[in-house]
């Protein structure tokens, strides 16, 4: 499965980026395509919508979303969710869905 990362980022130390590490070598390690944003390099604009731009390219290209604990909390991450959903993107919790078999 091809599953993009969502969960919250902003005001958060490190950006979080160590659950987003932590979850996708989780999911990589089941076989599954991993899209972390964790992993996008700066955008030129380096603006909050810089960066949900590239999320968004990602995300729309997946079979599925991970939602990171506190992704509830998270602006983009919500808009995530909701655009996920509005595609018929199927959407999981990411601890149930790095509990699962393999790919």
């Amino acid at each position: 499965m091809h599953i993009y990362i969502a969960g919250p980022m902003t005001g958060l130390p490190d950006c979080n980026y160590p659950a987003f590490h932590v979850m996708a070598a989780r999911l990589r390690a089941l076989g599954h395509e991993v899209e972390n944003p964790a992993e996008n390099p700066e955008p030129p604009c380096k603006s909050w919508q810089g960066y949900m731009r590239m999320a968004i390219a990602q995300l729309v290209k997946c079979d599925a979303v991970a939602l990171l604990p506190g992704w509830g909390t998270s602006k983009g991450a919500v808009i995530e969710a909701r655009l996920a959903a509005d595609l018929h993107i199927n959407v999981y919790n990411a601890e149930m869905l790095a509990a699962e078999t393999p790919a």
